[in-house]
């Protein structure tokens, strides 16, 4: 046995690839994107380590070319739901009482194998799968999955680390056990690298997990799954469940042993599955901790002192980069009348420059949104203030679904600061502007903090520090994350801790310690070490001082 005290260091960010015309990376994942786009792929249930075909079938299409097949998967059902509970469970003992250290080996080998083995599969997969250019899933598949399976493995070092005090007499310790019972885990389309944490943060604190990934991200997921395997995670610690939601859903929060949910989704299936667990908590065996990051509406604010091309950017950036689908893209800024035709006429400069096409072809800055129920849902968006007396649609404002989910980067000029598309979520590439006039400052930074229900990012442009610290304070729960002079979007692992409150979830801040504390239940034991002989104590002794 080894028993010696390990600490792990704290890890780098993990290298970004440019994917610059003629280098070695570019010409790698072009390999891998003929290959995956050649082949059809079948994707089973994964329970306890083995591959389960329950022979109902959906398939996985290319958001831009939704006629190709990626993958057929098999769907679960009712039956599978169960075996995955129970070899969740059957897992637990052994995996709860393996050393730690063994624990954070496995996630350290994920991630060497993502980083110089299945780099370009990850990258390719998401790209043809979930709509990515080169660049956002390079920052995503890899670096961001990555990122956070190395600075886990060091946080759970450093939370084993805290310790309570003892005094003379007494030994105190604390044991960080798992959760009793199992984790269910609900990933989203938009990222792979939240696919991956939302699995590896409970398991690298000793849990056991069951995890329905989103149908549309099922290719990336699926290669995720494959890696794990591959790295030694053992059966049953991930049990991989595609199919229906709600089906999945409804029977494993029926489960009395399920001890927590890690979700990342809408807000309203984050609301609907609390009122599950609220339904059902008499069931439980322990109460179950909830974690979600949910949705946003975030805001880029303007003060008059910013320069009009940095907000420009961020705008353009912040809004369109993989077509406004990040719960971090921004969807409504405020801009002061005396700096707004600049940033429009810059703003309208780039959008003109932004082609939107295939994820193969480089070239492209945006793609395709997910799937035709987003399409819709973002054209009526759209629609709606084509139509409306108090919006005008100044950039973009078309779509095209025939051969791919094609939407054009749209910017809306709202003429009410609570005009629709600035209170509610798109997820999609279209941001809404509404312009104030430069005395009302204090005013709509007060409108801006009360329009919307989310709380998740935000951002503030000013050269002038007393505005930005002005900004801040009445900002203050407007956003988890809030940016100065910068999109407000593309958090890192480590340096700005992901998470956002009101309507945007529990903000439990992934990428840092705070997540992974959610993942364990503390012991307290507490060891004396010369025992009591008598039961009196000396103030029940007589008085001989008089």
């Amino acid at each position: 046995m080894n028993n010696a005290i390990f600490n792990m260091e704290r890890p780098e960010n993990e290298h970004t690839f440019d994917y610059a015309p003629g280098c070695k990376e570019r010409k790698a994942l072009n390999n891998e994107l003929d290959r995956m786009s050649g082949e059809v792929l079948e994707i089973p249930l994964i329970i306890d380590g083995k591959e389960v075909r329950t022979g109902k079938m959906g398939t996985v299409v290319m958001p831009h070319d939704h006629q190709h097949v990626l993958a057929n998967y098999h769907m679960a059902g009712e039956k599978e739901i169960k075996m995955a509970v129970d070899a969740a469970l059957k897992a637990h003992r052994e995996w709860a009482e393996l050393n730690w250290v063994e624990r954070v080996s496995i996630s350290l080998r994920i991630a060497e194998l993502i980083a110089k083995k299945y780099r370009f599969t990850m990258n390719a997969a998401t790209m043809l799968g979930q709509g990515k250019n080169a660049y956002q899933a390079e920052i995503d598949a890899a670096c961001e999955t990555i990122d956070f399976l190395r600075y886990n493995a060091y946080f759970t070092s450093e939370i084993y680390k805290i310790q309570p005090g003892s005094q003379p007499g007494i030994l105190n310790r604390f044991e960080y056990r798992p959760l009793e019972g199992f984790v269910f885990t609900v990933s989203p389309f938009n990222f792979t690298a939240i696919g991956s944490n939302l699995n590896m943060a409970p398991v690298v604190m000793g849990n056991t997990v069951v995890w329905k990934p989103a149908s549309t991200a099922l290719l990336s997921n699926y290669y995720l799954m494959k890696i794990y395997q591959e790295a030694g995670v053992p059966d049953g610690v991930i049990n991989f469940l595609p199919g229906s939601g709600s089906l999945i859903g409804n029977a494993v929060l029926s489960e009395p042993s399920m001890s927590g949910l890690h979700f990342t989704g809408s807000t309203g299936t984050f609301n609907g599955i609390w009122q599950t667990i609220s339904e059902n908590i008499k069931s439980y065996k322990s109460y179950p901790r909830i974690v979600g990051e949910t949705g946003g509406k975030d805001f880029i604010f303007v003060h008059p002192s910013a320069d009009p091309q940095e907000v420009a950017v961020a705008i353009v950036r912040g809004a369109f980069e993989f077509q406004g689908q990040k719960c971090s893209a921004a969807s409504r800024a405020y801009i002061p009348e005396s700096l707004w035709n600049d940033i429009k006429t810059r703003m309208g400069e780039m959008i003109a420059r932004i082609t939107v096409g295939d994820v193969r072809e480089f070239s492209h800055f945006m793609n395709a949104v997910i799937d035709e129920k987003s399409f819709d849902n973002i054209m009526g968006y759209i629609d709606h203030a084509k139509k409306s007396p108090d919006a005008e649609v100044i950039f973009g404002g078309n779509g095209d679904k025939s051969k791919g989910y094609f939407i054009e980067p749209t910017v809306i000029l709202a003429k009410d600061p609570h005009f629709r598309t600035m209170e509610e979520e798109i997820f999609g590439p279209v941001m809404t502007i509404y312009v104030y006039k430069d005395k009302d400052f204090e005013e709509t930074l007060k409108i801006c903090d009360q329009t919307s229900p989310y709380a998740l990012t935000g951002s503030v442009f000013s050269k002038d520090r007393n505005a930005l610290n002005h900004a801040c304070r009445i900002l203050r729960y407007s956003a988890g994350n809030i940016y100065f002079n910068d999109k407000p979007s593309g958090a890192v692992v480590g340096q700005q801790p992901f998470g956002g409150a009101r309507g945007s979830g529990t903000n439990d801040k992934s990428g840092s310690f705070l997540n992974l504390l959610r993942w364990t239940s503390p012991r307290t034991i507490k060891e004396t070490l010369i025992p009591a002989t008598d039961f009196t104590y000396p103030y029940m002794k007589e008085d001989r001082c008089h």
